[in-house]
């Protein structure tokens, strides 16, 4: 059973392997919110910032993090800036590689289906909380959880997993 779960993890690094890579220095926007690249970027090295509306709403720096996926899925423009916080490397793939490959288009389906649980629970949690008359506070520190499970590292493109 266990070599079988290692041979999608085999494909995800070569496929890895054989994409171009792309650098970008720190401060460079990497992708821009309303603009539509056509590329799905995988973090080899590096940190980048997430920002909506001027918010940051999320940090990723662990390798094999998928940047946008939900742009090349929906062949729709890029919902946020992404922001190299210091030197970054990508891997650089077409979107068309999600329609291809299918043990990509399913670690990626998973990806987004881990999100959505768990904004699925953290709205769970909200409504209890706005039933139980919480303070304006927390509900905001839910609210500002739930943003964050929906744009955060879940969006790993790991081969390990």
């Amino acid at each position: 059973m266990e070599a079988h779960n290692k041979h999608p993890a085999a494909v995800l690094e070569k496929i890895l392997a054989v994409l171009p890579l792309t650098t970008y220095p720190a401060g460079e926007t990497i992708l821009k919110a309303g603009t539509k690249t056509g590329r799905l970027l995988i973090l080899n090295r590096g940190s980048v910032a997430i920002i909506k509306d001027s918010v940051e709403i999320a940090r990723v720096a662990h390798p094999g993090a998928v940047i946008g996926e939900l742009s090349a899925l929906l062949d729709q423009p890029h919902a946020a800036d992404v922001r190299a916080l210091e030197e970054s490397q990508f891997h650089v793939a077409e979107p068309a590689l999600l329609g291809k490959d299918p043990v990509a288009l399913l670690h990626v389906a998973k990806i987004l289906a881990q999100r959505l649980v768990a904004a699925d629970d953290g709205l769970v949690e909200l409504k209890k909380q706005i039933v139980a008359g919480q303070s304006p506070g927390t509900l905001k520190k839910i609210t500002e959880k739930i943003q964050k499970l929906l744009n955060a590292d879940s969006s790993s493109f790991s081969p390990g997993l």
